[in-house]
C-alpha cells in the first residue's frame, strides 16, 4: 500500500496576522474550490492578507481571498478572483468558533494556505485585535531578540 504524500509547506501566508492580532487558537479547514482555483493556489498565486472569515447559517465562509485566474484555464468563463468561498469544518468546531468570535474584540483570521494529501487546507485562527501600544511592544521585543542573536553571533566569531 502506497503512503500518502504530505506536503505542509505554505502556499500563501498572512504575515500581517501576527502583527495585528494575538492568535489564541487555530483550526484547520478545507476549502470548496473549482479545478482551476486549486491549480492556481498550487502555483502559489493566492493572497490572504486582506481576507476574513464569517459564519452564516451554521456555515463558515472566507471573503476577500484573492486567487489569480489560472492561465491555462477556461478563459471564456473565469471565476471571480475574490468571491466568497465556503470552508469545510465540523459543526462542533464552527459552533465553538461562533461562540468565541462573538466576544468583544475577537475575529476569525486566515493564517496560511497549505497542501495536505493533495487537498488545499486553510489554517484559521481566533484572533484578538492588538492595540497600537501592543504592536509597538511586539516590535520592540522582536528588535531586542534580533540584537541578542546578532551579539551572540559576533561573540562566536571572535571566540574562533
Amino acid at each position: 500500500m502506497a503512503k500518502k504524500k504530505t506536503d505542509d509547506r505554505p502556499l500563501a501566508q498572512n504575515k500581517k496576522a501576527s502583527h495585528d492580532y494575538f492568535i489564541e487558537e487555530t483550526f484547520e479547514a478545507g476549502m470548496v474550490l473549482t479545478g482551476t482555483e486549486i491549480k492556481s493556489i498550487r502555483q502559489g498565486r493566492a493572497n490572504i492578507s486582506d481576507a476574513f472569515a464569517t459564519i452564516r447559517n451554521g456555515e463558515i465562509f472566507i471573503h476577500n481571498m484573492h486567487v489569480s485566474p489560472f492561465e491555462q484555464g477556461n478563459r471564456h468563463n473565469p471565476t471571480d478572483p475574490t468571491r466568497a468561498r465556503k470552508l469545510l469544518m465540523h459543526k462542533a468546531q464552527i459552533s465553538k468558533l461562533l461562540g468565541l468570535s462573538k466576544q468583544e474584540g475577537y475575529s476569525i483570521v486566515p493564517l496560511k494556505i497549505y497542501s495536505r494529501n493533495g487537498f488545499a487546507k486553510l489554517l484559521i485562527g481566533l484572533g484578538k485585535g492588538k492595540k497600537q501600544y501592543d504592536k509597538r511592544e511586539s516590535a520592540a521585543k522582536k528588535d531586542a531578540q534580533r540584537d541578542i542573536q546578532r551579539a551572540l553571533r559576533e561573540r562566536q566569531k571572535v571566540a574562533r
